[in-house]
């Protein structure tokens, strides 16, 4: 009986399921042209983080001030 099951179970999954689409991706990589230096890397870096935590941290510093109601 469980034979059964599992025969009826495997087929009616699909169908239920729906229709999936399997996306892949191709991916050819090489070795870099040129090294970054140490210089490109901290610069790079350090703008990252004043772009990213910049935003947050002024809203931070001046909560106080958007907790007013006037």
């Amino acid at each position: 009986m469980s034979g059964l099951l599992r025969t009826v179970a495997s087929r009616a999954a699909p169908v239920l399921r729906g229709h999936t689409v399997t996306q892949t991706a191709n991916l050819y990589t090489k070795p870099a042209k040129e090294k970054i230096g140490t210089i490109e890397t901290t610069v790079a870096l350090g703008l990252f983080t004043v772009v990213i935590l910049g935003p947050s941290g002024w809203v931070l510093a001046h909560l106080e001030d958007y907790k007013k109601k006037e």
